[in-house]
């Protein structure tokens, strides 16, 4: 067990602290070796050092990445009372400490270079949190997050699965996504209704895909809001005649690969 300032051996006396606000998400953490786990699976590269927790709330990974040489740890909290409990318990973390929310800010805040993302992401903005390192891929070359099981099972999940959809793709596209562990409700304060899953998103060589991207995310939206039909039915309101294939098919049984030719079939398509 490490020790930090204000931590001591007994974790449920941490968590009377900061009270857990259900309009933020919140459910703190407890267990001492799922928090050490976490924070191992960050695999240190030469190419980046600094690390950027998402809503650390009290602190219960953040006292394991300081732990860490190799990285230089930051955190962005949206929460005040949050705030003033890691000022004032990791006080060597305070110029470090990002007041704000990440959905709302930019990476390009804190530096131009690589940055690792980790943290227990609030499971009612998680998908929004993962459209936010979407857009800004080319600075996020790993992450390792918490969220509900089912969609990190969905996030990792491949082709022809029916856990398969929207941010599968979307991820899979820029990201190898490995599914880790699971967390059962027991190991947070207030326990969530559901279990979690942890797992690890790692850049991959893919720099633009060989198509509009624009038109890519409308096709696989398209796509999978009717999942259950062909995409020769699904694909209708895109009002574009099409011969191929892939129309046979469901959304789900589509790679990353196959929606990329398909969304160029599309755009020849309109013209």
């Amino acid at each position: 067990m490490y020790h930090f300032e204000g931590f001591s051996d007994s974790p449920p006396n941490i968590l009377m602290k900061v009270r857990a606000k259900k309009h933020l998400g919140q459910h703190f953490l407890r267990d001492q070796a799922i928090a050490q786990r976490i924070v191992d699976s960050l695999i240190p590269h030469q190419d980046y050092t600094r690390v950027l927790e998402i809503g650390p709330g009290m602190g219960v990974l953040t006292q394991y990445l300081l732990s860490k040489d190799d990285f230089e740890t930051h955190v962005i909290e949206v929460d005040h009372e949050s705030v003033a409990y890691l000022k004032e318990h990791f006080p060597t973390l305070s110029p470090r400490i990002i007041e704000g929310d990440f959905l709302r800010w930019q990476l390009s805040q804190l530096t131009d270079e690589k940055v690792a993302i980790i943290g227990n992401l609030p499971y009612n903005i998680s998908s929004q949190i993962f459209f936010r390192v979407l857009e800004q891929r080319d600075q996020v070359p790993e992450v390792v997050c918490m969220l509900q099981k089912e969609v990190a099972r969905r996030i990792a999940s491949p082709p022809g699965n029916k856990e398969y959809g929207i941010l599968s793709v979307f991820l899979q596209a820029f990201y190898d996504i490995e599914y880790l562990f699971s967390v059962p409700p027991g190991a947070f304060d207030p326990p969530p209704k559901v279990n979690s899953g942890i797992i690890r998103l790692l850049r991959n060589q893919t720099a633009r895909l060989d198509c509009d991207e624009k038109l890519f995310f409308r096709v696989i939206k398209t796509g999978f809001n009717q999942r259950r039909k062909t995409l020769r039915n699904a694909l209708k309101p895109l009002g574009v005649e099409l011969d191929s294939p892939y129309l046979d098919q469901r959304a789900e049984q589509l790679s990353v690969e196959d929606f990329v030719k398909l969304t160029k079939l599309v755009e020849k398509a309109m013209g």
